[in-house]
């Protein structure tokens, strides 16, 4: 967002296509995955599991059973709100609000977008260590120039082994 202005704020986040929605719907990662896959955030999918830092029902964790996009919420297994009428109804929680305590790693892009930022340090001392310390012998060439007396005396040392 280029403009200070509230209004234009306001705006850009209500008109926000889908693919920026998407990546609004983040939270922090907890405090061992942070350290494991070096990043504080990451957007929230299915299937994670958080731990809810704010508001009532602070410290309850569960698993993500949806999220919604449009409306930048997620809803969490067992965060339910007890109706009027005594049915239960899940409680949708801001992202902003949670701590994601275990990926879903299911998603094979997600796993290549977190192996990319841990892999550069890793592959730096991987490379070092792979590095043959012998020089591989050099090839000789298809067709070597061989001087005529070679080829003579080869020639030579052929015919005794025929006739022997």
């Amino acid at each position: 967002m280029v403009s200070s202005q509230p209004r234009k704020q306001r705006k850009a986040l209500a008109e926000a296509p889908g693919h920026v929605r998407r990546k609004q719907v983040a939270s922090h990662l907890s405090e061992d995955l942070l350290l494991k896959y070096n990043r504080r955030s990451l957007s929230v999918i299915k299937g994670d599991e958080v731990k809810i830092l704010r508001g009532g029902r602070k410290g309850k964790t569960g698993k993500v059973l949806r999220v919604d996009t449009k409306a930048r919420k997620i809803v969490i297994e067992g965060i339910t709100h007890k109706k009027a009428d005594g049915t239960d109804v899940a409680l949708p929680v801001d992202p902003s609000n949670v701590l994601i305590t275990r990926l879903n790693l299911e998603d094979k892009r997600r796993r290549a977008k977190l192996g990319e930022k841990e892999e550069p340090k890793k592959a730096k001392k991987a490379a070092k260590s792979a590095e043959p310390t012998e020089k591989p012998a050099k090839a000789e060439p298809a067709n070597p120039v061989v001087s005529s007396k070679e080829s003579e005396a080869k020639a030579a040392e052929k015919t005794e082994e025929v006739t022997a």
